[in-house]
């Protein structure tokens, strides 16, 4: 791991919460629409989770995992401010163009079948998936959110770089590669 980062990823609240939890260990992305033509690219092996509601609707993710959309909504949110507390890991990266090869991963996210199709579908047909192990800082950093970050983009460069010293791992390190190791045979 790094020593400090700079460098932000733009994720919904709720996916954030399940990694949080340790309920997921990947990342399913498409890209925003400021990505330009080429669409989203993993740029940074490793990032701070930025959260946010952006997108983000109920019927977007499993039942079992609604109960974390209220959660993550409950929180009183001040849309100038962001709070950051995860750092993400990548292990691994796919970029999946196949439909039956992701539905392999059913179980593995919290986004619902409907999620997974239309945004697999849009444009070109595809989704990167990002083996992620999340790490947690005990105090949230608090940082004015600048014009720089807003929009619909994935990367955010943060005023700042953050340390990554004081960070504990979500799952314990059998865990997951436990859960790498079958990720990665799901889509082998």
């Amino acid at each position: 791991m790094i020593p400090q980062n700079q460098i932000a990823f733009k994720e919904w609240a709720v996916v954030c919460a399940a990694l949080a939890q340790g309920r997921q260990s990947l990342i399913l992305r498409k890209g925003g629409i400021h990505e330009g033509r080429e669409g989203f690219r993993v740029q940074h092996d490793e990032f701070w989770l930025y959260p946010t509601g952006f997108h983000q609707q109920a019927d977007d993710v499993i039942s079992e995992a609604r109960p974390l959309i209220d959660q993550v909504q409950a929180q009183d949110v001040d849309a100038s401010r962001i709070k950051l507390d995860l750092y993400a890991v990548v292990s691994d990266v796919y970029h999946i163009a196949d439909l039956e090869t992701l539905s392999r991963l059913d179980g593995r996210h919290i986004w619902s079948p409907k999620t997974v199709d239309q945004r697999f579908l849009y444009r070109t047909p595809g989704l990167f998936v990002l083996v992620t192990r999340i790490f947690r800082r005990q105090l949230p950093i608090d940082l004015e959110v600048t014009p720089q970050m807003a929009g619909c983009k994935s990367w955010v460069d943060l005023p700042t770089a953050i340390s990554t010293g004081e960070l504990t791992p979500v799952l314990d390190d059998a865990t997951f590669e436990a859960q790498r190791r079958e990720i990665n045979e799901l889509l082998s």
